[in-house]
């Protein structure tokens, strides 16, 4: 969502007259767009903003701004702590960092802007082309989180769950194909929550998708990140009825154990979660899942450790991110007493040889078969190619002859636990 939104605040700041550099020291403005969700994010910040002060100190002081998650989260203390920074934006009030940074240069005060203010936002961006032009497009379609899980800093740094009109996701979607997407991954924090009431007529994220599924130039279709409380019957029914949509699912669950999910304050079991993944198995027998473990959560023990183990060993996730826990400020679980940082390591370590281990054992699937891949790019410097499989995989081949956009057949001569390598011949052999 960052890269999106980084994207969006490019199209604005161009409105007013501002363009991309590379070269880091010829900056008249330079805006970090922050995140929250990692370890020490705020600190990154400012170790950052030391650098670019170290960069700038024998030439002319940049306009320096923070936006996204960290700059919600610290607030005021951000420019009383680090006086080098002009502006603060929070993530849903970026739409007006045109007249935000014109204010700045003609009165030359501090300025901090953290409104909650997302209705505007999208009407805002909505009269503004996304320039975005990859292959691959993020389009948000939702924001904010009414989860409220223990653990977690976004329903304080994004607010309340808003769903972006259908309408406007839909042309956006149609200006992104009309750039040269061939894939766009619909986001939000919780992207299945979306529900957007309109003339009595209420659309689901399955709208969205099936509305999309008749964009021809559109080849693939993906979202991210579910709640597994959001994954209604119409949304699980179009793995079996949406071609585009992408036989892959990324449902996080954090922990495999019932007693840890409720401190969590999850709203779901582990019953339930694998009741989902059956019942999206049974509608499509080709679905492949990854997700999110958080190991080291307060309270957690042995048995506790074990469950989450059990869970991977009986789903075979073929993606999966995995940390110890480490407490936000301000979440209910930061009031909590942290578990010996050694366990929660021999854990993690314990944990991540199992998901690496599954990861190797999908990938040598497909050691001489021939799998679907859409080009995304061509690598600086190689002559090698850069696409990914209809489940996410990545994949780095050799072709003959193709272009990004296109849907060719590929190979596979190699492979690691994080991708597939290949060759792609003209002679199209259907894929395995």
């Amino acid at each position: 969502m960052n890269e999106y939104d980084s994207n969006r605040i490019y199209d604005l700041v161009k409105l007013i007259g501002f363009s991309k550099t590379n070269i880091k020291n010829q900056a008249d403005c330079y805006l970090l767009n922050t995140c929250h969700i990692r370890e020490k994010a705020a600190e990154k910040v400012y170790h950052e903003i030391g650098r670019v002060k170290k960069d700038f100190k024998k030439l002319k002081k940049p306009l320096v701004i923070v936006s996204g998650c960290v700059a919600q989260a610290e607030s005021d203390e951000m420019i009383k702590r680090e006086p080098y920074i002009d502006i603060v934006i929070g993530p849903q009030s970026y739409h007006k960092i045109g007249d935000l940074i014109l204010n700045y240069q003609r009165k030359r005060e501090k300025i901090n802007e953290l409104e909650f203010d997302v209705i505007e936002k999208f009407d805002s961006l909505e009269k503004i082309p996304n320039s975005q032009n990859k292959i691959s497009s993020y389009l948000t379609i939702q924001e904010g989180c009414d989860k409220f899980c223990n653990f977690c800093v976004v329903p304080y740094t994004r607010g309340p769950e808003y769903s972006r009109p259908f309408k406007q996701i839909i042309n956006e979607a149609n200006n992104l194909v009309n750039n040269g997407a061939r894939e766009i991954i619909l986001l939000g924090q919780n992207v299945n929550a979306y529900n957007f009431l309109e003339n009595k007529k209420n659309y689901r994220l399955s709208s969205i998708i099936k509305e999309l599924e008749n964009i021809t130039d559109l080849k693939r279709i993906r979202y991210m990140t579910s709640h597994p409380k959001d994954m209604t019957d119409d949304l699980i029914d179009c793995y079996r009825d949406c071609e585009k949509l992408m036989p892959f699912l990324h449902l996080p669950i954090q922990t495999g154990s019932d007693r840890i999910l409720k401190l969590m304050n999850r709203k779901h079991d582990k019953s339930y979660y694998m009741n989902v993944i059956n019942k999206i198995k049974k509608i499509n027998e080709n679905i492949k899942f990854s997700s999110d473990f958080i190991v080291g959560y307060p309270g957690e023990i042995e048995k506790d450790f074990n469950d989450t183990v059990k869970l991977i060993q009986d789903v075979i996730f073929i993606n999966s991110y995995s940390f110890i826990y480490s407490s936000r400020p301000g979440t209910p679980a930061a009031k909590n007493k942290l578990n010996s940082l050694k366990i929660s390591q021999e854990r993690l370590v314990k944990l991540q040889k199992i998901l690496i281990h599954n990861q190797i054992e999908n990938n040598k699937k497909y050691l001489e078969k021939y799998c679907e891949v859409l080009v995304e790019n061509k690598l600086k410097n190689s002559s090698k190619y850069f696409g990914r499989t209809k489940f996410m995989t990545p994949v780095k081949f050799e072709s003959e002859d193709c272009s990004p956009g296109e849907l060719v057949n590929v190979k596979i001569t190699n492979f690691n636990h994080n991708g597939l390598f290949g060759f792609h011949s003209i002679n199209k052999t259907k894929a395995a």
